[in-house]
C-alpha cells in the first residue's frame, strides 16, 4: 500500500447539519479527529484536498441551503486553493464535474472520509471504483447513524457502518484505517 504524491483527500459533508441531534445515535465518536488528522497531513504535504458540500433539494434536510446546517463546520472550512464540490445527491460524482477535475489533474488515487458511511461515502466510493479510480475509504474517519433495515429491524450505527464498509471493500474500494494511510506515506 503506497500513497501517491497527488492522492486526493475527499472530505464528504462535514457541515453543521450533520451534528443535529435529530439524526440520532452515531458510531465512531472520534471520526472527526481522524478526519482532521488526515486534513492536517494533506495540508502539510501539499496534496489535493476536495471538500464536498451537500445542498439538499429537500426542505426538511439538515443540509437545506436556506439554513445554517448547510454551512461547513468551522474546523472543516476549506482554505484558499482547496477545491469545493457541491452536490445535490449522495454521490459526489453525480452532476458535479468531479471526475473531469480529477482526470484533468492526473489524480487516480482517492482517499475518502466523511459522512454518512452508508450514504454519501458509500455512493461516492462505489462510483469512484466503477470509474477506475484507486479508492480508499478510511473506516475510522467516517461515521453513520442507527437505521432500520428494509424489513424494519433496528440496526446499530456500528452494524450499518460495518455492512457499508463490507459492501465496498475489495470490490469498489480498499477499506483502511487512518494509521494505515499515515504509514503508507
Amino acid at each position: 500500500m503506497e500513497l501517491e504524491k497527488n492522492a486526493a483527500l475527499i472530505i464528504i459533508d462535514q457541515q453543521k447539519g450533520i451534528l443535529h441531534p435529530r439524526l440520532g445515535r452515531r458510531n465512531n465518536p472520534r471520526a472527526e479527529d481522524r478526519m482532521l488528522e488526515l486534513l492536517a497531513h494533506w495540508r502539510r504535504s501539499g496534496r489535493p484536498i476536495i471538500h464536498v458540500q451537500h445542498l439538499s433539494r429537500s426542505q426538511d434536510s439538515v443540509f437545506w441551503p436556506q439554513q445554517s446546517g448547510v454551512e461547513f463546520q468551522e474546523r472543516f472550512q476549506p482554505l484558499p486553493g482547496e477545491q469545493l464540490i457541491q452536490k445535490q445527491v449522495p454521490d459526489a460524482f453525480c452532476s458535479t464535474g468531479l471526475e473531469a477535475r480529477l482526470r484533468e489533474s492526473g489524480i487516480e488515487q482517492l482517499i475518502i472520509v466523511g459522512v454518512a458511511t452508508h450514504n454519501s461515502v458509500e455512493s461516492t466510493a462505489r462510483t469512484a471504483g466503477n470509474l477506475g479510480f484507486d479508492a480508499w475509504v478510511v473506516e475510522d474517519a467516517c461515521f453513520t447513524f442507527d437505521k432500520p433495515d428494509f424489513f424494519g429491524k433496528a440496526r446499530s450505527a456500528e452494524d450499518v457502518h460495518g455492512m457499508s464498509l463490507g459492501n465496498l471493500h475489495g470490490e469498489y474500494a480498499t477499506v483502511v484505517s487512518t494509521a494505515q494511510i499515515l504509514m503508507a506515506d
